[in-house]
């Protein structure tokens, strides 16, 4: 006896393969926003200081030199955890004054060093910056980047 493919079998094949198929994007849409709405960015919110440092950071070109969470030109060090590496999670003055001295002493002079230039930003632009560099550092990525240096 010899079997084939009716219309009706293959009509059902699409159906059912669509059905499957739209169940499991549905189901991924979902996961990706509780992951969204419960991941520590929600528990973060956005504030007018992180939303004008995310701005200075574009209308400065930071990304053309560093990398934030990994997306960037790779010239100059990550700065997603800088925060954390200023000591930020220990102690928030302390990191904040060594980010602005940072800031303040640029570029450095050392020979053969990669410098950064020289922004002349106010205290309150300063500030911005830090924030969201702060900001950046409390979002959930997962362990990345694998190590404190970046």
């Amino acid at each position: 006896m010899e079997e084939r493919l009716t219309r009706n079998a293959a009509r059902n094949i699409f159906y059912g393969s669509t059905a499957v198929c739209l169940t499991i994007f549905v189901a991924l849409v979902a996961q990706s926003h509780w992951y969204m709405v419960n991941s520590s960015t929600a528990k973060s919110p956005l504030t007018e200081s992180v939303a004008e440092g995310k701005r200075i950071w574009t209308e400065r070109a930071c990304a053309n030199c560093h990398t934030i969470l990994g997306e960037g030109s790779y010239f100059a060090p990550e700065l997603g955890n800088v925060w954390l590496r200023y000591g930020g999670d220990t102690d928030a003055q302390a990191a904040r004054d060594g980010l602005k001295g940072w800031f303040q002493a640029q570029p450095s002079g050392v020979e053969g060093r990669r410098q950064m230039p020289q922004f002349h930003l106010s205290d309150q632009e300063m500030d911005e910056v830090i924030d969201f560099l702060k900001w950046t550092s409390e979002i959930n990525t997962q362990s990345w980047p694998p190590n404190l240096a970046g």
